[in-house]
């Protein structure tokens, strides 16, 4: 049996405090204009938050907001070809083709639940996950021109289908692509390219996700046919599902979407989610974190498991009826992904124990001719957990080894993909996500060269876990008001992370409790004679037997709410706890 190395210590690394000449006065400022605590004017500074008119923004986003979307390179062009597919003396057929994600569903469900209002002309294709693969594919562009559409809108999609559009081209088919990827060399030769990140593009925000892109397209639209934005603005419901489930930044213009967006999920959902909140049991308010592990993966189980039309059919979906029917079968999607889900992380993560190269190396590249594509990308985060490393998880898929990347805080798993392309005949994603498509044969060549690009890129820090810890607190900081301003600093998400607050000096109070076998309950204080409070620690219960009466320890945590019986009170989230 090969010996398994311990897990990593988890790094703690604590921000900066604001102790500059300039941050100091901006504290000053803040705790007089805001009537706030120094400790919580300190944490708005260190997120970039100086002003009182900078801190009105922040927690009272406004729609006005928004960005002008004829800022971004070729909307003008867009919204022409849009118009004139949609004349009424010469209409023409168009096609909203999206693909099988949620970010691909939602922006499919957005752009043509909007426009059928105002153009019959109109249907909708997602791609097979499974025969046609991601992105543009031949058989919906033959689908497209045998049915006599002439103007295909690609959403979260295209930017690099160069070979695609200009087949659809000769077809007579023009496209008007919304996507968020990073394109290639070459953009490809279509009616209109929407991506904020082409080099040649000066939109302000870069990060939008694919329905954010498709959302400015009907912006646009709106605005040069004059149609009340308020018939738009519902649909920010879905924009917001998309923004969390694609783990964009939770900063600039997608905080505003995801701002608006979650006031309609929690004020007046359109009824496809209305039915998945219903099923998935929330009662309570929902936030991003909500959305991501308890709306996206339903959404996304339609695609992984069968077709992704039904994840549109549910979004679009006008009765209760129609819309619970949709939902529950999503449901049933969903418990099957999750026992695929499972059993083949148990399969990768044997793979790894079992091979002494794999335990000592910087990525993991696992293949398996049976495992389900559907998952492949869950499992690949999934052995992050356990083996906190870039990863890439490969299946078999129409004679081709199809893969799904993951990565770490702070390395490029894209980047570290393009070095390998010779061996690859297709590739996509971003920063921390990725997929590809080579051949079979190619895969033991693709692991080494990965690893050995991997290895000269990475920094080791990267392959420790990491805990960002904004400010140490003391427990007397700790009461509603806090709470309540803090609520106040969400949507968070990426590059806005809800606060993470370490304490030293903190001791328990009564014995430990271990819930369900491996969750951790504490009652601690600070000091020997300091405030007291409740903490909870998800897979904490080994820690158990490490804490001991008059030891002092330290934990970091986050500020959650607790309501249990009517009873309302705050509680200590632990990240980490170190003895």
């Amino acid at each position: 049996m090969i010996a398994q190395p311990p897990p990593p210590q988890k790094r703690w690394i604590s921000k900066n405090f604001p102790s500059s000449a300039e941050q100091r006065s901006a504290i000053e400022s803040l705790t007089q204009s805001l009537n706030v605590s120094p400790f919580l004017a300190a944490l708005l500074v260190q997120r970039g938050i100086h002003t009182f008119d900078e801190a009105r923004s922040f927690f009272r986003p406004e729609i006005g907001h928004l960005h002008d979307p004829f800022a971004m390179k070729d909307m003008d062009r867009a919204v022409k070809r849009l118009q004139r597919a949609m004349r009424p003396e010469q209409p023409e057929k168009i096609l909203v083709y999206g693909d099988y994600d949620v970010d691909g569903t939602t922006s499919v469900a957005m752009v043509y639940g909007f426009l059928k209002n105002y153009h019959s002309a109109i249907d909708y294709y997602i791609p097979d996950r499974y025969k046609e693969g991601y992105g543009i594919s031949q058989q919906g562009i033959q689908w497209a021109a045998e049915n006599g559409f002439t103007l295909i809108i690609a959403l979260d999609c295209g930017i690099k289908s160069i070979d695609r559009v200009a087949e659809a081209k000769a077809l007579g088919v023009d496209f008007i692509i919304c996507d968020h990827h990073r394109p290639g060399l070459d953009i490809p030769d279509a009616a209109a390219v929407l991506d904020p990140k082409r080099d040649d593009c000066a939109y302000p925000y870069k990060e939008l996700s694919g329905c954010g892109v498709g959302f400015k397209l009907l912006h646009a639209f709106c605005l040069r046919q004059q149609i009340d934005l308020g018939e738009l603005y519902p649909y920010l419901d879905l924009v917001a599902v998309s923004i969390a489930s694609d783990i964009v930044p939770l900063t600039g213009e997608n905080r505003v979407l995801a701002y608006f967006g979650l006031k309609y999920i929690n004020s007046s959902p359109r009824t496809g989610l209305k039915a998945l909140i219903k099923i998935a049991g929330f009662s309570r308010e929902l936030d991003i974190t909500n959305v991501v592990f308890g709306l996206g993966p339903r959404i996304n189980a339609a695609g992984r498991i069968q077709h992704a039309k039904a994840a549109v059919q549910l979004l679009l979906a006008e009765s209760e009826e129609e819309a619970d029917a949709f939902a529950m079968a999503i449901n049933k999607h969903n418990n099957s992904r999750r026992e695929f889900d499972s059993t083949i992380t148990e399969q990768a993560l044997s793979m790894i124990r079992q091979n002494e190269t794999m335990l000592t190396a910087k990525t993991t590249v696992l293949y398996d001719a049976n495992w389900h594509k559907g998952v492949i990308g869950i499992v690949a985060s999934r052995c992050i957990e356990h083996f906190h490393r870039p990863t890439i998880i490969l299946t078999q898929s129409h004679d081709k080894a199809a893969g799904s990347a993951r990565s770490v805080p702070g390395f490029d798993v894209y980047e570290a993909i393009e070095e390998c392309a010779d061996l690859l005949e297709q590739f996509g994603g971003h920063t921390f996500a990725a997929g590809m498509t080579m051949p079979v044969d190619n895969i033991d060549a693709f692991r080494q060269k990965f690893e050995e690009v991997v290895s000269r890129k990475i920094k080791e820090e990267h392959l420790t876990p990491l805990i960002d810890i904004d400010l140490p607190i003391d427990f007397s900081e700790i009461n509603d008001k806090l709470f309540r301003i803090l609520r106040q600093m969400g949507p968070f998400g990426p590059h806005n992370m809800q606060p993470v607050f370490m304490t030293e000096d903190v001791y328990l109070v009564s014995d430990p409790v271990i819930m369900k076998e491996k969750h951790l309950k504490i009652s601690v204080r600070q000091g020997r004679t300091g405030h007291t409070l409740t903490g909870v620690g998800f897979g904490f219960g080994h820690m158990a037997d490490q804490l001991r009466y008059g030891k002092p320890f330290s934990i970091c945590y986050q500020v959650e709410q607790n309501v249990y019986n009517g009873n309302v009170s705050l509680q200590l989230m632990l990240k980490d706890i170190r003895c």
